[in-house]
């Protein structure tokens, strides 16, 4: 079943990919700078009617629904739409199944760089076929990379405080625009430490599980678990770095 989900999540790649930037036909959603574009919605139907015809008594979450008992697949058909809208490049389709509530089955595909990220639950997470291990920096030697919660205004100032207190205490920080591909940079070790106060389960369910699998830990900011029911804020690492915020002063619990 891994494979046949891989082999449609690239095939929407090829959508990405192959868009025109003329027609985008960009339309906003409720919220500051929430979009949504015609490739948004035809990558999206694609899923639908390919997941389903792998797995047809799953449930299909895009960006509404709720998870329940049973398989669910939980997809962002284009996590990243301002970058993509911008052809930024930092854009990528992603895939969760989960079983009962539990993440089973995780990919993420960033054509731009031809970038397959997957995991299955108790297999590993892998890049490209290649295994995939999280750092083990401390946070002082690690890269943090965060999102800014775009859709809530209220939670800006409490990022930006929280962004200078880690950019003090590690060596620099980073902002990509695309969650799902930053739990993947954690996963890979590329970055040891990632946060944002408020996500969405689509933007960070496949994520979660490459994390974990490429021995990682995901969590809310408050240290209890994340929610694939409803949005809640996210912070991923390595064991060290992430242990290591709990320890900052001025690092925010939130749920």
């Amino acid at each position: 079943m891994l494979d046949e989900i891989v082999t449609v999540v690239k095939k929407c790649g090829d959508i990405i990919l192959f868009a025109d930037g003329a027609e985008r036909n960009v339309s906003s959603k409720e919220g500051r700078a929430n979009f949504v574009t015609k490739y948004d919605v035809a990558v999206q139907a694609y899923l639908e009617e390919e997941l389903l015809k792998i797995l047809p008594e799953a449930v299909f979450i895009g960006e509404e629904g709720a998870i329940g008992e049973g398989y669910a697949f939980i997809v962002d058909p284009i996590d990243g739409t301002t970058n993509f809208i911008k052809n930024y490049h930092r854009s990528c389709v992603s895939v969760g199944l989960a079983l009962h509530g539990t993440m089973e089955i995780g990919v993420v595909y960033n054509p731009y760089s031809n970038e397959m990220f997957y995991a299955q639950r108790g297999k590993g997470a892998f890049l490209n076929g290649q295994p995939l291990h999280v750092s083990s920096n401390r946070l002082e030697e690690g890269l943090v990379c965060f999102g800014t919660s775009p859709y809530y205004a209220e939670l800006i100032d409490q990022t930006f405080d929280l962004v200078k207190t880690l950019h003090r205490a590690s060596l620099d920080v980073r902002r990509s625009g695309s969650a799902a591909l930053d739990l993947c940079d954690i996963a890979s070790g590329r970055c040891e430490l990632f946060f944002e106060c408020r996500l969405s389960p689509w933007d960070y369910a496949a994520g979660s599980l490459i994390v974990q699998e490429a021995g990682g830990r995901i969590s809310r900011m408050d240290g209890t678990g994340i929610s694939l029911d409803k949005g809640c804020s996210v912070l991923a690492g390595g064991p060290a770095a992430w242990e290591d915020y709990f320890k900052l002063e001025g690092h925010m619990e939130l749920s």
